[in-house]
């Protein structure tokens, strides 16, 4: 075993930092945190959240009781019965409100872009909730956020990317979302300014990837919405420093067995982007691990809730502590005969394996029954696991026979094409044992690991 663990030092490396960062430890970290908390840069941050259906709260028509409570301060801009398009940021009935969901009335059509662009619960005031509790925490007197949700349901990025060309046919309207999300910090800082306040953009918030499954062109594009986002409401805000690009990875596209045989392009895009643009864009994670609704792509309201408090545990370590945080993810591949061992990032030690999810591969691609997500493949011809095994930040996949290199690894890659109740089609059972507890739901939140696949040397 020691033999094997000792090889990862010539491993194949994906360009991760340090758990820590690269923080001090110890106490001087502690002061570090707080004295960070307590700068805030403005007296109302914005957080821009942006999409297709899940970032407007498809399948979640009824928000919890929590959400539809003000909390710390919060905010949303409400149009006051103003008629938008034309986007005007000086009309006089546009105000400041306390952040409740639902962020503004439901759509009745399909397609529809803002206003009418809410379909449920978001993820917003969960995730505000969650970065001002731990900033306060922190030794903040406040973290005062306002969110814009802008996205689109199920438009992919050329809809919601400044290039966009809003199209209106009858009840339905598509791309808006750009011009709106200018439109709301126009008038937000309008309004910050006329009551002695800063406004500043904290974050990009992409909740997206189901329609660009198949796009290769998809993390350039993130890319260039980020960097478009940065120019354009600078431009509003005065604000010189970049701020980052959230994500989380889709799961639910292409549905079929085997189809794509492996990872979708946005969902490996969308962990690949915060390696490959590190000062740009951080992956918050998976979202396998939440409840889906019935048609096995959208959340539940309690996943949404859930989605929001990861968004803003890592926002809180990413923006207001200024941390490079990374997900849980694979840092190193080697093989040895039948075993393949992957080292992880672990953002809070140690690994274990989840006990609520069912087993993957147990109907379809039953070669991979045992590997708790974990996939082989040579081509399109799956390799048969026997176990998985963690060992300390590693996790051995031992499989029937020799693996040969150019076999690609995978892990909550591929699809069965069966439904299961409330679970994605595409999941793993590897997390980290992160303790954060979510101000919505009460429930600790660990770490899962990204679905990815990658090469074996």
């Amino acid at each position: 075993m020691f033999s094997i663990l000792g090889i990862l030092s010539s491993s194949m490396v994906f360009g991760c930092v340090p758990a820590d960062g690269g923080a001090p430890a110890g106490e001087a970290r502690a002061e570090q945190a707080v004295g960070a908390a307590r700068r805030s840069r403005f007296d109302i941050t914005g957080i821009i959240g942006t999409g297709q259906s899940l970032s407007v709260g498809m399948d979640a028509p009824t928000p919890s009781a929590a959400a539809m409570q003000p909390h710390f301060g919060n905010l949303k801009l409400d149009l006051g019965g103003a008629q938008v398009p034309p986007f005007d940021p000086s009309a006089p009935s546009l105000s400041l409100v306390p952040l409740v969901e639902p962020i503004r009335p439901f759509a009745t059509t399909f397609p529809s872009a803002y206003p009418a662009n809410i379909y449920g619960e978001t993820p917003h005031a969960a995730m505000a909730a969650q970065v001002t509790a731990m900033a306060e925490r922190a030794g903040a007197r406040d973290y005062v956020q306002l969110h814009t949700v802008v996205g689109e349901n199920g438009q992919g990025m050329s809809v919601i990317d400044k290039a966009a060309t809003e199209v209106d046919v009858g009840a339905t309207s598509t791309g808006r979302a750009y011009a709106a999300t200018l439109f709301e910090a126009s008038a937000i800082q309008r309004l910050a300014t006329a009551g002695g306040k800063t406004y500043g953009i904290g974050a990009i918030v992409l909740t997206h990837g189901e329609t660009d499954a198949g796009n290769t062109q998809y993390e350039a594009q993130m890319i260039q919405l980020w960097s478009d986002y940065n120019h354009d409401l600078g431009a509003i805000t005065g604000q010189t420093a970049m701020f980052p690009l959230i994500t989380s990875q889709q799961h639910g596209i292409p549905f079929a067995a085997g189809q794509q045989f492996g990872m979708p392009v946005s969902t490996q895009a969308e962990w690949q982007i915060g390696n490959d643009h590190p000062e740009a864009a951080v992956c918050s994670g998976p979202k396998y691990q939440y409840p889906y609704a019935a048609d096995d792509l959208h959340l539940v309201m309690h996943g949404y809730e859930l989605l929001g408090e990861k968004y803003g545990e890592v926002y809180f370590q990413r923006v207001v502590l200024g941390r490079p945080w990374q997900p849980l993810q694979p840092t190193a591949v080697h093989r040895i005969g039948r075993i393949v061992a992957v080292q992880f990032h672990v953002p809070d030690p140690p690994l274990a394996w989840d006990t609520t999810l069912p087993e993957p591969h147990q109907t379809a691609l039953t070669e991979w029954s045992k590997g708790r997500g974990f996939e082989l493949r040579q081509g399109a011809t799956p390799l048969a696991i026997t176990t998985v095994l963690i060992v300390g930040d590693t996790v051995l996949i031992v499989a029937a026979a020799d693996v040969p290199a150019g076999a690609t690894l995978g892990y909550a890659a591929t699809s069965d094409g069966v439904a299961l109740p409330g679970v994605s089609v595409r999941w793993g059972k590897l997390r980290d044992s992160d303790r954060t507890v979510g101000v919505f739901t009460g429930q600790a939140q660990p770490n899962y690991a990204v679905a990815f696949e990658l090469p074996v040397p």
